[in-house]
């Protein structure tokens, strides 16, 4: 079938790239779903620092690609084998489909699905195939999934794995961000971090994951203090339930400490930070994705004589089944307003700029809407 997708031409463009323009928005080709995998109509999807990383180049990846990985939408057609599923079924999609069958997918979320990560790398869905083609130049031209989603279009296949059902009260756009931003920082939180019921919890890094974190342990209960270098940022946490807000520089000189300290940020200095302000005993769960390049300092010393622990956490240590319904019922309880995380709604032709202002730290969740 004929779809209107945004293709990544390069990784590793140079920002403006309102200027440069690495993304071409176009007619594709879309295969019909194979065995195990399901046709989605797109209804929202977040533009989120994992988008960026393969356009500025800090995560590499097989281009072109069709960006895209955190979005919600209605089930049009089924492959073969997938019978838990119903035509007209809203579903959230994941970046890391696991097989349930490899040693990481018996860990209860801990570790990533070994399958799953090497389909993710190559840029093809998790049983190894692309559905996506275009013509270039008179020629055929496959073009790659991204963490096999590839949402910044109007339709996508997917593997069964990839997708997660949610009931039909759940609108769009808090569907598409319970796919990410919720599962990756609401999980550090309930996942790696596991706060006990009277546990303070400092976030540090409060775009879109960041903030999540901070939504969900406020809405389970938990005193949380927002860090941030950006007044928004930290006016936006207050908003969302901080009970106070401050600098990195203003934490560390108030030698303030928590028990769970969950670091969203993607930074070394970040990390650092977090590590500071983490209480002997404590637990830093790292959520950021840095440079590959990035290096920290850490005092081994410390960590023994202080027993801490760090943990680093991908996807949020989540298993999707069993985290979104969990997300959705306290969203249903009003008690998580994830509506407070959308920034912006954009258009596919506006991808170019909504990567700069992701760059400049200034949104926590742009939404493209079809």
């Amino acid at each position: 079938m004929k779809i209107t997708g945004a293709v990544l031409e390069i990784s590793g463009a140079q920002p403006p790239f309102a200027r440069t323009h690495p993304f071409t928005v176009g007619e594709l080709e879309l295969d019909p779903p194979g065995i195990g995998e399901v046709l989605v109509r797109i209804e929202a999807a977040g533009v989120c620092h994992s988008d960026l990383s393969v356009v500025d180049g800090n995560r590499v990846r097989p281009v072109p690609m069709l960006l895209g990985h955190e979005a919600a939408g209605i089930v049009e057609r089924l492959g073969d084998g997938v019978d838990d599923l119903s035509v007209g079924d809203r579903v959230v999609m994941t970046f890391l489909p696991r097989c349930g069958e490899c040693d990481g997918c018996l860990t209860e979320g801990r570790l990533p699905c070994a399958p799953g990560s090497a389909a993710n790398g190559a840029g093809t869905l998790l049983g190894g195939g692309i559905r996506l083609h275009r013509e270039r130049a008179g020629e055929p031209q496959e073009v790659h999934h991204h963490l096999g989603v590839s949402a910044f279009a109007t339709h996508a296949v997917v593997s069964r794995a990839s997708v997660a059902p949610v009931d039909a009260d759940v609108p769009p756009e808090i569907a598409a961000l319970l796919g990410c931003a919720v599962l990756t920082g609401g999980g550090a939180v309930v996942n790696a971090g596991r706060p006990a019921a009277d546990d303070r919890v400092i976030v540090v890094g409060l775009g879109g994951v960041g903030m999540a974190a901070l939504l969900v342990a406020v809405a389970l209960g938990h005193e949380v203090i927002g860090i941030d270098t950006l007044p928004s940022k930290l006016a936006a946490a207050r908003d969302c339930g901080a009970s106070e807000v401050l600098t990195p520089a203003d934490a560390v000189d108030r030698g303030i400490r928590s028990p769970v300290v969950v670091e969203a940020a993607g930074a070394a200095r970040a990390f650092e930070t977090a590590l500071v302000l983490t209480a002997p005993g404590g637990t830093t769960v790292t959520v950021g994705l840095p440079a590959p390049d990035a290096r920290a300092s850490v005092s081994p010393l410390q960590l023994t004589a202080e027993a801490r622990t760090v943990v680093g956490s991908y996807l949020g240590s989540a298993v999707p089944s069993r985290d979104i319904p969990r997300f959705v019922g306290l969203w249903r309880a009003g008690r998580l307003p994830l509506e407070r995380l959308v920034s912006s709604r954009i258009s596919l032709d506006d991808l170019d700029a909504a990567m700069d202002r992701l760059a400049a730290g200034g949104e926590l969740r742009q939404l493209i809407t079809f």
